[in-house]
């Protein structure tokens, strides 16, 4: 079944049909929903490895408690929910710290990638190095912030969910939402000033 066909299966019907025992209805939810969590965790825990162990544990979390989902949000904002908590945990279990490697950066899709593996032949080696310091610096900016500012940054930015449902992943009320989402953005814009060129007042 191609991911195209799984997109197109409603999470509640799939829900339900792993409620009624069908294993594989939540493997496809894993296919339905691992590149976006993965991409999410990635945010907190920069070691790819251990990203990836946080990925596994989130599902596993999710298996097991999901026959308590009653719909009351969007699976999808109740598995979010389930990552950012287990990633919490990951880090304050202190198994490995955090890593920021320089080599990498966050592309317009908010995916992490390896910049120059595929640069387009029209891109200076000004730009190109330019565009590198850009990212770091936002990686930067963004692993500096407090946890609570940096969940918020990372699901609308990255994620690109509404306030209402980063609100339900986070617990907290919109109001709040957006207070965490201004501040981080500040933060964000502080720190790329002396790139941009930019003056205070102005974000980006």
């Amino acid at each position: 079944m191609t991911a195209l066909v799984v997109e197109s299966i409603s999470d509640q019907l799939l829900v339900q049909r792993v409620q009624s025992g069908d294993q594989k209805a939540f493997e496809l939810l894993v296919i339905k929903y691992q590149r976006r969590i993965f991409r999410l965790i990635s945010r907190f825990v920069r070691d790819q490895s251990l990203a990836e162990d946080v990925a596994q544990e989130t599902f596993l979390r999710a298996y097991r408690a999901i026959g308590q989902f009653r719909g009351d949000s969007q699976f999808y904002t109740w598995l979010y929910r389930i990552a950012v908590n287990t990633a919490k945990k990951a880090i304050a279990d202190g198994a490995r710290d955090p890593i920021v490697r320089e080599s990498s950066t966050i592309s317009d899709d908010g995916e992490t990638f390896v910049p120059g593996e595929q640069l387009i032949d029209m891109e200076t080696p000004e730009a190109v190095l330019g565009g590198r310091e850009i990212a770091r610096t936002v990686n930067a900016a963004m692993d500096a912030l407090p946890e609570d500012l940096r969940t918020a940054i990372a699901l609308r930015e990255i994620e690109g969910m509404s306030y209402e449902d980063i609100a339900q992943v986070m617990r907290c009320p919109v109001g709040t939402v957006r207070s965490r989402i201004f501040r981080a953005r500040e933060a964000i814009a502080k720190q790329l000033r002396p790139l941009l060129g930019t003056k205070s007042g102005e974000r980006w």
